[in-house]
């Protein structure tokens, strides 16, 4: 049984929505960050990515970071302003990325569900982030960002939200500059308990993106219960903001890859020992067609890779996607990359910057080759959740993706 609660959001005064929101923080790097927020005062990333504020040597998961976010947030409360419901509320998200669009409900969730797997994950996490994130979390007292949460629509809450939005005028209608448009509604006392009652018969809640954010609600809620002698489990820090999507509307998009060297092969040494695994054929189409197959790009060709008869059925769901065949029957035994996640060999590549960015980083000579995948499904999201498994890493890229500081969960 999930747990959905309403809560009192903090958030900004509508004229300036589309100045304060700001894409998830883990998807810029601290330039990326620097240059979006350039000249607007108002952006999230001055809390999120607060170092873009501080002298270049900064370490950024410094105390001083954290503190500097921490101001930054309180002055963005005064200036923006920020403001805060009086009353707890759920919040309907709705996000259109050209003729797609998914609505979310935002809520808070409980830290118990994640931590007893009421609900599932699917990605391992870094210590390092996590630390970085519950830090950020425990100096400003606030889950700036969402967690994206889905799971297995339920007919009668679809009813509920299309209803509202049919009913009321959203608090927050802009598009931002990548074109993504944001809507939020806020949804009141009979709809709130409804929707309660009914996510409260779901078996379980299944983390898509985010899981560095829960990971670190989690160990910020029990840093917090252990310096609250008083503490009853209905605190603030006993949930964490997500925003949760039926699983029938959502886009998964690619994750590709790149490779800097070819271990020392020409192309044609190469090509051979990719074809004790795949069969090989050029194509003009640098997107596979299906599942099990491959796109490579090299040496300005596309190659249609196909497993043969050596690349075995797995009884793990994770196994049989394509990035882990890719995986253990290519990028290990052919170019040596043992650890996708620390080898400095690879790069991963996510598919909204389409594979014209794979022939330009081959081309310019910064990749030796480039592999175009198929899309991982919600499907198999949920079942490889479900089986308790692990994904390789890289696997799903969401399209279009929440902003930060539109709902500002405090504890």
């Amino acid at each position: 049984m999930a747990v959905i609660h309403p809560f009192k959001a903090v958030r900004p005064h509508e004229k300036v929505a589309h100045l304060v929101a700001s894409v998830p923080y883990d998807v810029v790097n601290k330039e990326e960050a620097a240059e979006r927020a350039k000249g607007n005062p108002l952006s999230l990333l001055r809390v999120t990515r607060s170092e873009i504020e501080m002298k270049p040597d900064i370490e950024v998961y410094s105390k001083e970071v954290y503190l500097k976010a921490r101001e930054n947030f309180l002055r963005l409360k005064e200036e923006a302003p920020l403001i805060q419901d009086n009353e707890p509320y759920l919040y309907i998200y709705k996000l259109t990325m050209g003729n797609h669009s998914q609505v979310g409900i935002a809520a808070t969730f409980s830290v118990e569900d994640y931590d007893n797997d009421i609900i599932k994950k699917h990605e391992k996490t870094r210590k390092v982030k996590e630390d970085d994130r519950t830090n950020h979390i425990l100096t400003t007292e606030a889950q700036t960002g969402p967690v994206f949460l889905t799971y297995k629509g339920v007919a009668e809450i679809d009813k509920v939200v299309n209803d509202t939005m049919k009913k009321n005028s959203p608090v927050y209608d802009f598009t931002a500059l990548d074109g993504i448009k944001h809507q939020v509604w806020i949804l009141h006392s009979e709809e709130t308990d409804t929707i309660v009652n009914l996510i409260a018969k779901v078996k379980n809640l299944y983390i898509a993106d985010g899981h560095h954010r829960a990971a670190s609600a989690s160990r910020t809620q029990k840093a917090k219960k252990e310096q609250n002698p008083d503490h009853k489990g209905t605190e603030e820090y006993n949930f964490f903001l997500a925003v949760l999507f039926p699983a029938e509307q959502l886009r998964i998009m690619s994750y590709n890859r790149v490779v800097h060297d070819l271990l020392g092969m020409n192309k044609d040494q190469f090509i051979e020992k990719v074809k004790a695994n795949f069969f090989v054929e050029e194509t003009d189409s640098p997107n596979p067609p299906s599942e099990r197959t491959i796109a490579m790009y090299i040496d300005k060709k596309w190659y249609l890779l196909k497993p043969n008869q050596n690349v075995k059925h797995a009884e793990s769901v994770g196994d049989n996607l394509d990035v882990s065949i890719l995986q253990n029957y290519l990028l290990h035994p052919v170019l040596g990359i043992e650890d996708p996640r620390t080898d400095n060999r690879i790069d991963f590549i996510g598919g909204i910057r389409g594979t014209e960015e794979l022939v330009r980083l081959v081309d310019n000579g910064e990749a030796a080759v480039a592999f175009s995948m198929y899309p991982v499904s919600v499907d198999d999201l949920i079942k490889i959740s479900d089986a308790g498994e692990t994904m390789p890493p890289k696997s799903t890229w969401f399209e279009p993706k929440l902003r930060d500081g539109l709902l500002i969960h405090v504890i």
